[in-house]
């Protein structure tokens, strides 16, 4: 419940395939985990409750945490999340 005039936050999607994580670039997580939703997705006025773990996890560890939530995705999803990757990968960088 939010107090009047606040804006109440929606809890994360889960990681699971049930979720919608894998519906996202690798770059694209590393950057909202890094920096944040808003600046990841250059959203100037959204409201996040996740915090950006920049100078919290190195980009090592970040790498580490997300190489970990794509190991536990059935092989169907980790396929196709690998074969969206390809296809990110091969946009022009400036509309990413």
């Amino acid at each position: 419940m939010a107090f009047p005039g606040t804006r109440r936050l929606d809890a994360a999607p889960p990681h699971d395939e049930t979720g919608h994580t894998w519906h996202h670039p690798d770059e694209l997580l590393f950057k909202i985990t890094k920096l944040g939703v808003a600046e990841a997705a250059n959203l100037k006025d959204y409201t996040s409750a996740m915090p950006a773990y920049e100078g919290i996890l190195s980009d090592e560890e970040i790498v580490a945490v997300l190489s970990y939530i794509k190991s536990t995705w059935p092989d169907e999803i980790r396929a196709g999340h690998d074969e969206m990757n390809k296809r990110y990968a091969l946009e022009p960088r400036d509309t990413r």
